[in-house]
């Protein structure tokens, strides 16, 4: 599996576009490995923007509401976003107060008091809808503190493949979305 590293040095808790693309393919590779059974991700090539999309299906209502998440490369904050959109099985779109009621209550409590975490609604910058987003506006400076505590920190460098799936172990969290074990352990040895 590919890699780079990031130099420790240099860390700010933001990645480039190729450092991105790196980070991406990698955690479809593991996320294929470690989660077969699940809607994979896989890397899109785009001439716009960077990003990798999902299909999961959220079930913690009576009716089942359908989620697409993506995960886009922002050039401008130069960090990953995460964007979704939710609708219902008729294709009716769910608006915010309703995803909030799907989302695990853990979440919506982390969403209602944290600062570096909120859902906006942006155009996506490959399809040019509406979509959700969780904000990425704090994302580099909670970066920068999860992975100055890395092990390979005292190497003085990250490996970009740790990057993504870090950082998708904190924010796949407020859709119920989990890293396994097996996925974390093998980045951990890398």
């Amino acid at each position: 599996m590919a890699s780079i590293n990031i130099n420790i040095s240099s860390l700010d808790g933001t990645l480039s576009a190729a450092e991105f693309k790196i980070a991406a393919c990698a955690f479809s590779e593991l996320w294929k490995k470690f989660n077969s059974a699940l809607p994979q991700w896989s890397w899109l090539p785009s001439s716009r923007r960077p990003g990798i999309p999902f299909n999961h299906v959220q079930d913690y209502c009576r009716e089942v509401n359908h989620y697409d998440f993506h995960i886009v490369y922002s050039a401008s904050y130069r960090v990953p976003v995460l964007y979704f959109r939710a609708y219902q099985s008729d294709g009716q779109t769910l608006v915010l107060d309703e995803i909030e009621k799907d989302i695990p209550p853990n979440s919506g409590k982390m969403l209602r008091e944290s600062k570096w975490t909120f859902i906006t609604q942006e155009e996506h910058p490959q399809l040019n809808r509406p979509w959700y987003t969780l904000h990425p506006c704090g994302t580099s400076d909670w970066m920068k503190l999860l992975l100055t505590n890395e092990a390979s920190v005292a190497q003085g460098e990250v490996a970009t493949n740790k990057y993504l799936v870090s950082w998708f172990s904190v924010v796949g969290q407020v859709f119920g979305l989990k890293i396994p074990f097996e996925m974390l352990d093998n980045i951990g040895a890398s």
